[in-house]
C-alpha cells in the first residue's frame, strides 16, 4: 500500500490546476468522494496491524498534500478570474422575474369562487367527445349548424369524434350517472370554427346546472342575480331577453348595463333557461318529478369585460407587456 500512496503523491505533484475544468478533474480522481485518496482510507481498514503506523504516517502525509494543492490551484484560479476592472458596479443588478396569474385564471378561479359559495360542485370532463355527449343529449336535431365542420372541429367525422363546442357535455355525464338534485358547474376549454376580434376558436366557459323537485325560473333568476351582483357589484343593471336554446324552454339571454364611453348600454354575457324535458329524458331524468335550470357565460367575456380589453386575441399572445398588468 506505501507504494501506491507513493504513485498517488507523484500524481498530485504532477496534477496542473489553472482552470475551473482543472478542479473539477482532480476531484473527480484524486480529492473527490469517489478519487483515490478516499479509496487509500477505505483500505486502510484492512491493513495488518504491525503496518498501521507507517501506512498511516504516509496516508496523513498524503492527504496533506492533496488539500495544500487543491487550495492553490483554487487561489490561482481565483486571483486570474474577472477582476474588478472587468466589472461595471454601476450597472443595475439582474431580478429573477416570478410571472404574473393569467387574467383568465384570475376570473375563472373567481366566478368558481361564487357558485361553490351557494353549494355548487365543480366537475370537470373531457375535452374531446362524441356526438351523443355532445349534440344529441342536449335536444339538438340531425340538420343543426353547430354539427357542421365550419362549426364543429371533427377528430373522426365518420365516427363522430369532435372536440367539445361547450361544457354542457359535462351535464349530461352527470345527469346520466348521479340522481338528484344535482348542482354542479363545469368550467373548462371549448373549441368552435370562429376566429375574430372578439371570438376565438379555443376559449373558456362555465356552466351551470341543477336539478331537483320544484325547480322554477324565478330560482334560475335569483342565482344568476347573486352572479352578477358579486362579480360586477351591488349596483349592477340587469334585464332577461326571451331566446332560443335546444337544450332549454324558455330560454333566456341575461345582459348587465355597460358604460362605454360615457353612453349606458345593455351587454350581453350569458345564456340560461329551464332544462328542456327531452334533455332530462334522454339522461334518465324523470321530467314529471324533476325540474332544472342551466345557465353558461364565457369567461373571456367576462374577463374583458372586468378589464376593458377590446380584443380576444391579446390572451392568447403571451404577451408578457400584457401579462403583467395583471
Amino acid at each position: 500500500m506505501l507504494d501506491e500512496i507513493a504513485e498517488i503523491a507523484e500524481k498530485v505533484k504532477s496534477f496542473e490546476l489553472k482552470s475551473n475544468t482543472d478542479l473539477e478533474n482532480y476531484k473527480r480522481e484524486i480529492s473527490g468522494k469517489n478519487g483515490r485518496l478516499n479509496d487509500l482510507f477505505e483500505k486502510f481498514k484492512t491493513v495488518p496491524g504491525d503496518q498501521k503506523k507507517d501506512v498511516g504516517k504516509a496516508l496523513n502525509e498524503l492527504k496533506i498534500l492533496v488539500n495544500e494543492k487543491f487550495g492553490a490551484g483554487l487561489e490561482f484560479v481565483e486571483s486570474n478570474s474577472t477582476t474588478k476592472s472587468d466589472v461595471d458596479y454601476t450597472l443595475p443588478g439582474k431580478f429573477l422575474s416570478f410571472g404574473k396569474r393569467h387574467p383568465l385564471n384570475l376570473v375563472n378561479e373567481e366566478v368558481i369562487d361564487i357558485f361553490e359559495k351557494i353549494g355548487f360542485i365543480t366537475k370537470e370532463g373531457p375535452e374531446v367527445e362524441d356526438d351523443w355527449h355532445n349534440f344529441s343529449a342536449l335536444n339538438f336535431p340531425p340538420d343543426h349548424p353547430a354539427r357542421d365542420m365550419q362549426d364543429t372541429f371533427f377528430v373522426n367525422k365518420e365516427n363522430n369524434i369532435l372536440l367539445r363546442t361547450h361544457t354542457s357535455s359535462v351535464q349530461v355525464r352527470t345527469m346520466m350517472n348521479e340522481k338528484p338534485p344535482i348542482r354542479i358547474i363545469s368550467p373548462g376549454r371549448v373549441y368552435r370554427c370562429d376566429s375574430d376580434a372578439t371570438h376565438s376558436p379555443v376559449f373558456h366557459q362555465c356552466e351551470g346546472l341543477y336539478i331537483d323537485k320544484n325547480v322554477s325560473f324565478s330560482d334560475l333568476k335569483d342565482v344568476l342575480f347573486y352572479f352578477v351582483r358579486s362579480y360586477f357589484g351591488n349596483d349592477t343593471k340587469v334585464r332577461f331577453r326571451p331566446s332560443y336554446f335546444p337544450f332549454t324552454e324558455p330560454s333566456a339571454e341575461m345582459d348587465i348595463g355597460w358604460t362605454i364611453d360615457g353612453k349606458f348600454k345593455w351587454m350581453e354575457i350569458l345564456g340560461c333557461g329551464m332544462v328542456d324535458p327531452n334533455v332530462l329524458k334522454n339522461c334518465g331524468i324523470d321530467p314529471e318529478v324533476y325540474t332544472g335550470y342551466a345557465f353558461g357565460m364565457g369567461i373571456e367575456r367576462l374577463t374583458m369585460l372586468r378589464y376593458k380589453i377590446s380584443d380576444i386575441r391579446l390572451f392568447y399572445e403571451n404577451d408578457l407587456r400584457f401579462i403583467n398588468q395583471f
